[in-house]
């Protein structure tokens, strides 16, 4: 092994990170390195990190394994005292190039994480976006303001910071001009984006900016928090065909009570309306969420409301996460659920997810899609179904496409 390895847990925006460090170890000339960049968004992805680690050094016997992530930034520590590990740096650390450099030289700390609330800024200039041939993810925003009860990553990302406008509509416009056909916007609280800019612009004020003043064919926008969603974006929603009629939304449960308890700033009837009205601008619209099982105190009535809210918003896409305790979260101190109950919850939810997905997929055969190639058969719609074809397209192009049918979670599809 020579050039550094990448182990990647968690997000886009992790993964986003997980090339700028590439990128920054390698120009320090970082050889037989290991980076592994972890997640802490529940205690099972912390489990995998430390498994990751252990595999690696059994793997790597004389590399340098270096572990960051938030799982790090929020419990260095603990992977300090890993035999496996060489050396532990916080999530700001990994983004800046006299790390790496310090790393390099053998003059550095083994255990290098400061305090993530005290950063204002991002990082979002260090790379122009990754992703496949068709598809590039852009950091717009970092962190987050708010404090939901079961959620620790506010502690490893700290506060909500924003790229200012005009660097992220450089970079989208150089994407573009190497040949990207589809922007994704990532961040790890959307709608934040703008709030500590001179004038605090909404997210809707980013999105025109960029269809305005870029000729990107597609723009998708990552998980968002729908009470937070303005006017200008709902405007996008209705006038700006480029903008992509899917929508990630982080709903986390359907019962009002367990709501509050999480400490979200919408409610049940807030979700359900912002899915109507999206969908009232947009028919082709589809959607999807972020659903907690089995959250401290939930009973089964409070149960039967999430499953109900799948069919009340017309939820497609489902991200289960089964409710896991993460230490210094209040959530963590609330009466907890059965272990083996949350199980049969969330296998419940992940049911109606696949018949979702199903009655979704079975809706589209016979209609025409402008699908997205990602490799030479296979791309997705516009509302991110995988269509599989049975010729080569050429990858990375936008092809017209009529779905013939359905095979499993897939659609099949034949070139206009």
């Amino acid at each position: 092994m020579k050039a550094p390895i990448l182990s990647n847990h968690g997000c886009r925006l992790n993964a986003y990170e997980a090339e700028a460090m590439r990128d920054l170890a390698t120009q320090a000339g970082l050889d037989d390195t290991i980076i592994v960049n972890t997640c802490a968004v529940t205690a099972e992805a912390v489990r995998k990190g430390r498994q990751d680690i252990r595999r690696l050094r059994r793997a790597h016997p004389d590399a340098r394994i270096v572990v960051t992530g938030c799982a790090a930034q929020t419990d260095p520590d603990s992977f300090a005292a890993m035999p496996e590990v060489t050396n532990v740096i916080g999530n700001t650390e990994k983004m800046q190039a006299a790390t790496w450099a310090g790393l390099s030289t053998g003059g550095s700390e083994p255990v290098q994480v400061d305090d993530i609330m005290s950063v204002t800024e991002t990082a979002g200039h260090l790379i122009d976006g990754f992703g496949t041939r068709s598809r590039a993810y852009v950091q717009v925003q970092n962190g987050c303001d708010h404090r939901c009860t079961f959620c620790i990553i506010p502690y490893g990302r700290g506060n909500s910071r924003s790229v200012p406008a005009g660097v992220v509509v450089d970079q989208i416009n150089r994407l573009v001009g190497r040949g990207f056909n589809e922007i994704v916007l990532t961040g790890v609280d959307l709608t934040s984006w703008g709030g500590d800019l001179p004038g605090q612009p909404p997210l809707g004020d980013l999105v025109a900016r960029i269809l305005r003043l870029t000729d990107v064919p597609r723009l998708r926008i990552s998980s968002i928090d729908s009470i937070e969603v303005d006017e200008a974006l709902m405007r996008c929603i209705a006038e700006e065909p480029r903008l992509m009629p899917h929508l990630h939304l982080s709903l986390q449960h359907g019962a009002d009570l367990i709501l509050k308890r999480m400490k979200r700033r919408h409610l049940r009837g807030d979700a359900i309306a912002f899915a109507q009205q999206a969908r009232a601008l947009r028919p082709d619209m589809t959607f999807g969420a972020d659903i907690i099982a089995g959250f401290p105190t939930e009973t089964e009535a409070h149960f039967e409301d999430s499953l109900r809210l799948i069919a009340e918003c017309d939820l497609t896409w489902l991200h289960v996460f089964p409710y896991s305790a993460r230490a210094g979260t209040p959530a963590a101190k609330m009466p907890a659920v059965d272990g083996s109950t949350i199980k049969v919850r969330a296998a419940r939810l992940r049911q109606a997810g696949a018949e979702a997905v199903d009655r979704h997929l079975r809706a589209q055969v016979g209609h025409m899609h402008d699908v997205l190639m990602e490799n030479p058969r296979m791309g997705r719609t516009a509302q991110f179904a995988e269509v599989h074809f049975d010729t080569d397209q050429t990858e990375g192009a936008i092809v017209p496409a009529r779905i013939t049918s359905v095979a499993g979670t897939h659609l099949r599809a034949e070139a206009a």
